[in-house]
């Protein structure tokens, strides 16, 4: 059986009758221009010849591809297919592809892909995910980031700031302690938190935001009552079979985890909110289904997406974006009388 031959670039440019550096430069988007005579009579033979360009040769041509690399701690956690789903609308109304890793949980993971990804030439790279306290790591990233830029690639962190390139930064501080100053409002005066890894800065800012929310109500959280787990639903859900701080609100650093700790304790008997208020952060879409409905802190998560896709092909470089969280206040959590 007899197949076809695909047509090569030296095709088009003998049916055009032009070089094929000619041939080159108008199919794969060099800067150096033809005149519109010959453009022209490339582009008619390409269609003739249903020549299909070569992405390797176009990046090389332009210094760029027309792909950009988006790279999330795990694309099935609804907190990074929200901001993922911003990107990928984004880049449809923008013309451009999207090729999506899935880093995982280890700080080393997203340099490998970098590493790997600098040979496709993107033309902009977003990492989406808490930065961490591990300094070799961080270091690592860092350099690779340096080389994506150096080859012509823009770079945007949804995360904080301190990599190279641009930054949307999500309001995780300011937003747990507008959480803290509610529940305060509320009547609670014992706590509970249940946090993600001590290693990554999210779980550290929205810590730190909710204990001075706290405080400005003259309410001092005991670090006995904050207890770490997996930012997973699993991980939420080990932590509310464990869970044993006496207290009237706990706050969960993660949507996510939320839905696990709220599992576990309707498992065990314990009524949300009759027996212990329950708040979470980020607003996942589940989260307003769930029964009760949770409250949470809103994070701009599809904004979030496409206001990284526009910086990583627009620029400008090392702009830092800050988001505005916003308090939703639903059924876990109740008012307690004023003496309680």
């Amino acid at each position: 059986m007899s197949t076809q031959r695909q047509a090569r670039l030296a095709d088009v440019a003998a049916l055009a009758g032009v070089s094929p550096a000619t041939a080159s430069r108008v199919l794969n988007g060099s800067p150096h221009r033809v005149t519109k005579t010959l453009h022209e009579r490339v582009l008619a033979a390409a269609r003739e010849l249903r020549y299909a360009p070569n992405a390797q040769a176009q990046a090389l041509a332009r210094k760029t591809s027309g792909t950009i690399a988006l790279l999330l701690h795990d694309v099935a956690d609804p907190y990074f297919a929200a901001i993922a789903g911003g990107v990928l609308a984004a880049a449809d109304a923008r013309g451009v592809r999207v090729l999506i890793a899935d880093t995982g949980s280890d700080p080393r993971a997203k340099a490998g892909h970098l590493a790997a990804l600098r040979t496709h030439r993107p033309r902009g790279a977003i990492l989406v995910g808490s930065r961490t306290t591990d300094e070799a790591a961080e270091a690592e990233l860092a350099a690779e980031l340096d080389e994506l830029r150096a080859g012509g690639s823009n770079v945007v962190a949804v995360g904080q700031p301190g990599l190279p390139g641009a930054v949307v930064r999500p309001d995780n501080h300011a937003g747990a302690r507008r959480l803290a100053e509610y529940l305060a409002a509320a009547g609670h005066r014992s706590y509970g938190v249940v946090a993600g890894p001590p290693s990554l800065l999210t779980v550290g800012e929205r810590l730190a935001g909710f204990t001075e929310g706290l405080a400005a109500a003259g309410i001092t959280l005991d670090p006995g009552a904050v207890r770490h787990a997996d930012f997973s639903r699993d991980g939420g859900y080990e932590a509310g079979r464990a869970f044993d701080v006496p207290a009237t609100a706990v706050f969960v650093t993660g949507d996510v985890m939320a839905t696990g700790f709220c599992t576990a304790l309707r498992e065990r008997g314990i009524s949300v909110p009759g027996d212990v208020s329950v708040a979470g952060f980020d607003d996942v879409p589940v989260v307003a289904d769930l029964s009760p409905a949770l409250t949470t802190v809103r994070l701009p998560l599809g904004e979030m997406g496409s206001r990284a896709l526009t910086l990583a092909l627009d620029g400008p470089a090392d702009t830092v974006e800050e988001t505005v969280a916003e308090l939703v206040v639903r059924s876990s959590v109740r008012r307690l009388d004023s003496g309680k």
